[in-house]
């Protein structure tokens, strides 16, 4: 199977990488979060080269993660704002940091804190039990096909 085709998948993964499993996608997302919005802006902050960050803008776009928008006329300038559907990427962006945190540490901390606004308390993502709210890890669930 070609990567281009991953998305065809009957799988909530592979659909799921076929809009977000590019490198330099993440790192798009990562900085969305952090409020980056114009291009030069997210070409500054990933390193990435115009054309792939032009590429992955576009993309991020037509999957309705993020929407362009004009800010300025003559020249149109445009920036890139999360939807509802890229703002639920969220949970996936903070677990992959926490993760980083984690296992990828050089000796000298986490990089970046997140802290809960409402209570000022440190932000720690947690994959919890819908029904009873008990934290659960992958020893604690069973996937059956639907």
């Amino acid at each position: 199977m070609r990567w281009s085709e991953i998305g065809g998948e009957r799988c909530s993964i592979a659909r799921t990488l076929s809009v977000v499993g590019e490198r330099w996608t993440m790192l798009v997302l990562r900085e969305s979060f952090r409020g980056v919005r114009r291009f030069e802006d997210f070409q500054q902050r990933t390193g990435a080269s115009r054309p792939v960050l032009a590429e992955r803008l576009r993309q991020l776009t037509a999957d309705e993660v993020l929407r362009r928008e004009r800010y300025a006329e003559k020249p149109d300038r445009y920036e890139y704002r999360l939807t509802a559907k890229g703002l639920d990427l969220y949970p996936v962006i903070v677990s992959l940091m926490s993760w980083g945190d984690r296992w990828m540490d050089d000796g000298s901390g986490p990089p970046l804190r997140l802290t809960h606004l409402a209570c000022e308390g440190p932000l720690a993502p947690t994959l919890a039990c819908g029904t009873c709210g008990d934290p659960v890890t992958a020893r604690d669930v069973r996937a059956t096909p639907a």
